[in-house]
């Protein structure tokens, strides 16, 4: 045997043995809630059970939230180099428990979105089984997408799962079928908006800081400016989404705080940028600096508000059914039990910690390439966009908002790069027989000129020469070479098709759970 085989042979154990010990860590967390359910709760019975093994399941879907929802907080400023795995992996546990466990609430809606008639289910006994079966098809379907390396909407998974195991139990009519039509169109709605907002701010930092020829002096106009309107959304942000359950404050209220923060910000950042410019060269690189600090408390408020908003989605059911099991009847609205809420918040620290890298990877580096600016614009398309589709009443999700950011600032560098390549071509077409040298000092004089130059170089020489004589079908075949993707197709269609099967695939799946679990009991 090689010298090679044996070194094969070890990193094949030591990748087998981190497995292990992730999965042993994960065991043991979900251990630990059988033992404290089973002795601490004090609930004895078919019911005791019940609720021992979906509590159980519960901090299974927190671990599943962890690994794969998380990611779209952290994955943007991980990629772009502002932060390093294990200190975004820190960041965002510390932040996620913090803001399931201060922010997080002390009741939940028992049916996840009002999508299932509580009154259509025929008792307290079904109705712990249908939570179950969505808890648990959720969770499955999140643990699959998590091992295939796509990120989807744990709300969606939820939902789904809810939907199916509602409609399971009983019948069709059970189904609120009106919300289910805005979810569906969440599924337009959050990546488009998301991403739309996100090229939008790239196309801003392109045309007033990167393109000038003096970037330091136009980034400390422009910087102080950006962080400040940052700094206005996410407080906003954070007011009506991640403390809206301690504090309840209207949007105008909230928009008026924001609006004093982020002048405030405003005006600390200009003193910053102006100190930081002396040391600073007149390159990109250099401005990319001046967003590290900024994505940092990005990821950090991003995940606050994500905590408070997303830890329902493991512990919505898990607290509806300890409450159906404490008071022997069905609610619309259940108290959380302090229990409760801990299973949900350590769960997704844990989930984050052993499972949380592969997705934070997906998010920042293998869909497109990203720096800190459109690291940057990606945070401010998820505050921004939660913001406006929540005053106009459209449903959206954070993790189809993060996306889409990523994948609208990929497509608009597409568009621009395409789009310089043919600038190019089009100057060559235009110096027909021309020495090389008098079109290379063109083009130098060219990329070196503000966008308003550029346009008025390639008028004059549409003006004063004749255009070189393509065929149409020339022309086609020079777009096709000039053509730059630098948005990795297989991603997007991976994640689109998760996306779109989300809903129907853990509605399924937690359908044929209750029917399981219905024919265990009767059995």
């Amino acid at each position: 045997m090689e010298l090679q085989d044996f070194a094969d042979i070890e990193k094949a154990t030591k990748r087998g043995q981190r497995e292990f010990s992730r999965l042993g860590i994960g065991l043991l967390f979900v251990v630990c809630i059988m033992i404290y359910t089973a002795l601490g709760v004090g609930v004895t019975g078919t019911q005791g059970i019940m609720l021992v093994v979906a509590a159980m399941i519960g901090g299974y879907m927190a671990m599943n939230i962890g690994a794969n929802d998380v990611a779209n907080n952290v994955g943007p400023a991980v990629g772009s180099r502002a932060i390093s795995m294990a200190g975004a992996i820190i960041i965002a546990a510390i932040f996620e428990m913090a803001g399931a466990l201060v922010a997080g609430g002390d009741v939940v809606s028992t049916i996840r979105g009002g999508i299932i008639d509580a009154s259509a289910i025929a008792d307290s006994n079904r109705f712990i089984w249908m939570m179950t079966a969505a808890l648990l098809a959720g969770a499955l379907w999140l643990n699959f997408a998590t091992a295939i390396g796509a990120p989807v909407s744990t709300t969606h998974s939820i939902v789904g799962a809810v939907l199916g195991a509602g409609i399971a139990s009983g019948g069709m009519g059970a189904a609120n079928w009106g919300t289910m039509t805005g979810i569906v169109a969440s599924w337009i709605i959050s990546p488009v908006l998301g991403g739309a907002i996100a090229a939008g701010f790239l196309f801003w930092i392109k045309h007033s800081i990167t393109y000038k020829s003096d970037m330091i002096a136009a980034a400390r106009r422009t910087v102080p400016i950006l962080i400040g309107l940052m700094a206005l959304a996410f407080s906003t942000y954070l007011i009506l989404k991640g403390l809206k359950h301690l504090w309840k404050v209207d949007f105008l209220k909230a928009s008026l705080i924001g609006v004093l923060i982020g002048l405030a910000t405003w005006w600390l950042v200009a003193g910053w940028v102006r100190r930081r410019a002396i040391r600073l060269s007149n390159d990109k690189e250099s401005i990319n600096s001046l967003f590290t600090i900024p994505l940092i408390f990005a990821a950090a408020l991003l995940s606050f508000a994500h905590g408070a908003n997303d830890v329902a989605n493991a512990i919505g059911p898990l607290a509806a059914i300890a409450d159906t099991v404490m008071h022997g009847q069905m609610s619309s609205k259940a108290a959380i039990p302090l229990w409760v809420m801990l299973v949900g918040a350590i769960g997704i620290a844990i989930g984050l910690a052993l499972y949380g890298p592969k997705l934070i990877r997906t998010v920042g580096s293998e869909i497109t390439e990203l720096d800190q600016m459109r690291a940057f614009c990606i945070a401010m398309s998820a505050a921004v966009t939660v913001i406006v589709a929540s005053q106009l009443g459209m449903p959206v999700s954070s993790t189809h908002i993060a996306l889409g950011g990523v994948f609208g600032v990929g497509f608009l560098r597409e568009f621009i790069k395409t789009n310089y390549s043919k600038m190019i071509e089009e100057i060559k077409e235009h110096h027909p027989g021309a020495d090389k040298e008098v079109v290379e000092a063109f083009l130098d004089r060219f990329t070196k000129a503000s966008v308003e130059q550029k346009q008025e170089m390639l008028a004059q020489l549409k003006a004063h020469t004749a255009q070189a004589n393509l065929s149409k079908f020339e022309r086609k075949q020079m777009r096709r070479v000039y053509r730059h993707e630098l948005v990795k197709r297989s991603a997007l269609f991976k994640i689109a098709a998760a996306w779109i099967i989300t809903v129907p695939a853990s509605a399924l799946m937690a359908a044929m759970i209750y029917f399981m679990i219905f024919g265990i009991v009767h059995a």
